[in-house]
């Protein structure tokens, strides 16, 4: 999923391209019960290396479940980051290159990524965070 934050430029999330590598654990597994199984029983394979090979593939799972939480870390903070902005004034960069200033509405939520709504002239809808490029807070002027 990718996740994006109050005018920031977007990229593809490095654990999006680590999963892509190929690799999964049960592969290992094959590839690791197929080296053991046609090895030469004259030249069985060195503890050293099969350890290396286990500690590595250890190593392996773990950078994949910390990219995953890393991944979900992100998601929240964008909610967060998203929810914070409801009552404020916003400026957002349209499609079209115009800028558009309104006060955020609501927010919805779109397979896990947040959009905003302003009300606005126009009014527009389906705002991500990456669109907010400056955020004001809301005019604080006591009415005696």
């Amino acid at each position: 999923m990718a996740v994006d934050s109050v005018g920031a430029v977007v990229q593809q999330s490095s654990a999006a391209n680590f999963r892509n590598a190929g690799v999964s654990q049960e592969d290992f597994l094959k590839i690791l019960l197929a080296q053991l199984s046609f090895q030469d029983p004259l030249k069985p394979i060195d503890n050293q290396e099969f350890i290396a090979q286990l500690a590595q593939f250890s190593g392996l799972e773990q950078t994949r479940e910390f990219n995953d939480k890393t991944d979900t870390l992100l998601a929240f903070q964008s909610a967060n980051q998203a929810i914070a902005l409801i009552g404020k004034t916003v400026q957002v960069n349209t499609s079209d290159g115009a800028q558009i200033v309104g006060t955020v509405t609501t927010v919805t939520f779109n397979n896990g990524t947040p959009l905003l709504a302003l009300n606005s002239t126009p009014p527009l809808t389906g705002i991500s965070l990456s669109q907010v490029s400056l955020v004001r807070a809301p005019d604080t002027q006591s009415s005696n």
